[in-house]
């Protein structure tokens, strides 16, 4: 579990790089209950375009930029819900753990990851930034 003792109320951290980022399609800050904002992070993964959303695989040589809010169960629940978590192996994403280093100290967050299988024709984002490359699109 995270080390959100600084943030009373909360249970764990979650890392968010694609739509849930705050201006996103389904920003988490319009989400209830409502999350609170950690900081800015970046997390060594693949990140994958799938058209309205990306994927990320963990590992990898990019670092992938992301936000990291305090959630409450009933927010994760609401999340997982979002990201089709059910507990199958052929789940899109599935829940992983990593320790990532948010405003000078370490945090374990929950981060989605998505399915290998997934991603095995979708093209990378190289910059590692989803937020950026929708702005790039929309300029295209």
């Amino acid at each position: 579990m995270p080390d959100a003792s600084h943030l009373p109320g909360a249970v764990r951290c979650v890392f968010v790089y694609g739509t849930l980022r705050k201006g996103g399609s389904n920003d988490i800050t319009r989400l209830r209950p409502a999350p609170r904002f950690v900081g800015m992070a970046r997390l060594a993964g693949t990140l994958y375009h799938l058209g309205a959303y990306p994927g990320l695989l963990l590992g990898g040589a990019v670092d992938v930029a992301g936000e990291v809010y305090a959630i409450e169960p009933a927010l994760e629940q609401r999340l997982d819900g979002i990201e089709e978590i059910h507990g199958r192996p052929d789940d899109e994403y599935f829940k992983r753990e990593r320790t990532l280093q948010v405003a000078g100290r370490l945090v374990d967050c929950l981060v989605y990851e998505i399915n290998p299988d997934r991603v095995a024709s979708a093209a990378r984002i190289e910059g590692g930034d989803w937020m950026l490359e929708l702005s790039r699109s929309v300029r295209k």
